[in-house]
């Protein structure tokens, strides 16, 4: 849109157009139920909910990412030859280079590992509430990735390309089914609150999907709006509930007539489906994450009163409640992007100091998750709704470097568990070397994931594609199999 010019006037920026022409967002909500339906008969809904073309035995997804390589042989990957080896050189011929330096001595487990549950599975003292849920999870013991590099192995695990640029698996899952609500997102996003993770907002773009499907951004810091300029501010001139319909009645035939000149661009229909969604969000989003209602005892589960588990307990339990109320596909960040450790590191990448970083991280990690899963699972929507937990790679079994506390990237090994949505659970899948160096064992990679995370929404991954620039392109690129030793 121009600005208006001249030495008597400011410049008009879009959002006074929209404040002084239609009352904010709600006066959108008012054009959005006059508007919808009149493009509802020249184009079908690209969001409409659509019945899984196989049988699912999910129909949501949970995802809880862990920027910053999760070290494997700390947490799920019982190593009992590295602690046999504890103390000896890892490379004794000097001729390996990791990531960022050269290896040091073997280093186990700085949490020593028991077996838990009826499977026996084993589980290391990190994680003393997530050892009761073990019964409940399937453990890939064999993920790797093809980069080192945070960014690229965020891209990696999201989209199935270390590129930054294609479509990530929620915008995926969304663009194959569609959403079951009308008044909430069909894709959210619930960074860290310290930040975004390696790679920013691309992690959960549609790419060269339709735009619409691209995640949404919720906040869920307490006393901050979910969704930045939901509300017009309050001291905002001429701004009513009411609105002016017609100015944004006027502002509706302009936008058509703008997406009728350009045909196949999806950018203007995804953001006049972003301000209707937004309209209706006014009335759904305050409610949908306002967690007054929840019980104490709930509360105390995802323990969101305590100033370093809160924040994720809240991101756990809002996921939850999103869930249940039809969202799609919700994202969980536990971590945010690189920056100087000052007290800690702001995500898993614990390169100087492992006990100090995933000390605190795992601390947050196990409460969130074991408290998703145990009230998902008491609310009966376990049974439906997949959980994941992934990170972009793992951490190698030597220190970093000589008497190193920390330990270096690995992409040649890392785990990866599922939960609920058809997944059976008490069950390990593949293995790495006995120090944990590499994927030996049915290795795999995100391909494989996805390819059964689609499965289990009864999508067959290879045949939900999208042409583009002469390919026929999916989530799983020319790759993947289903890993079907860990279905139910």
């Amino acid at each position: 849109m121009k600005r208006c010019s001249g030495s008597d006037r400011s410049p008009l920026s879009r959002r006074d157009f929209l404040t002084h022409a239609g009352g904010g967002l709600g006066g959108v909500a008012l054009t959005a139920m006059l508007g919808r339906e009149a493009r509802a008969a020249q184009a079908i809904d690209p969001l409409a909910a659509r019945p899984a073309p196989h049988p699912a035995r999910a129909k949501r997804v949970i995802q809880i990412f862990c920027p910053g390589g999760l070290s494997h042989v700390d947490t799920f990957d019982y190593k009992p030859e590295l602690v046999r080896r504890a103390g000896t050189p890892f490379d004794p011929d000097g001729k390996l280079q990791f990531f960022a330096s050269k290896p040091g001595n073997c280093q186990p487990s700085y949490w020593p590992f028991r077996q838990h549950g009826e499977s026996g599975l084993w589980m290391s003292d990190l994680f003393p509430r997530l050892a009761g849920c073990i019964d409940d999870i399937a453990f890939i013991y064999s993920m790797q990735s093809k980069t080192a590099l945070h960014g690229p192995g965020c891209f990696f695990m999201n989209t199935g390309f270390t590129l930054p640029g294609f479509p990530s698996m929620g915008a995926w899952v969304t663009y194959g089914l569609g959403s079951e609500t009308e008044n909430l997102p069909a894709f959210v996003v619930l960074p860290d609150p310290r930040g975004l993770p390696p790679g920013g907002q691309i992690n959960w773009g549609a790419g060269f999907l339709p735009a619409v499907h691209q995640g949404t951004t919720m906040t869920v810091t307490e006393g901050r709006a979910p969704l930045a300029d939901l509300f017009p501010p309050r001291e905002a001139p001429g701004v009513s509930p009411e609105g002016d319909r017609a100015g944004l009645g006027f502002l509706r035939r302009l936008n058509d007539r703008h997406r009728d000149l350009r045909p196949g661009n999806s950018e203007l229909d995804a953001r006049i489906a972003a301000y209707e969604m937004a309209a209706r969000l006014q009335l759904s989003a305050p409610e949908a994450t306002d967690l007054r209602g929840e019980s104490e005892a709930t509360r105390r589960l995802y323990d969101i009163d305590d100033p370093d588990t809160g924040p994720f307990g809240r991101q756990c339990l809002l996921a939850r409640r999103l869930a249940e109320r039809g969202v799609r596909f919700v994202q969980i960040y536990c971590g945010a992007e690189n920056t100087t450790a000052k007290a800690i590191r702001p995500n898993w990448d614990s390169h100087e100091d492992l006990v100090r970083d995933h000390g605190y991280w795992g601390r947050v990690l196990d409460t969130g998750a074991s408290a998703l899963l145990i009230d998902l699972k008491a609310r009966g929507l376990l049974e439906d709704t997949l959980v994941i937990c992934t990170t972009e790679f793992g951490r190698q079994p030597a220190a970093q470097g000589a008497g190193g506390k920390g330990r270096d990237h690995n992409a040649g090994a890392f785990t990866a568990w599922l939960a609920g949505g058809g997944i059976q659970g008490g069950v390990g899948y593949g293995a790495t070397d006995p120090l944990g160096f590499k994927a030996e064992d049915r290795a795999k990679y995100c391909y494989d994931l996805h390819a059964t995370a689609l499965h289990l929404l009864g999508i067959d991954h290879e045949r939900l594609t999208y042409y583009n620039n002469g390919v026929e392109r999916r989530l799983t690129d020319v790759h993947g199999h289903v890993i079907k030793p860990i279905l139910a």
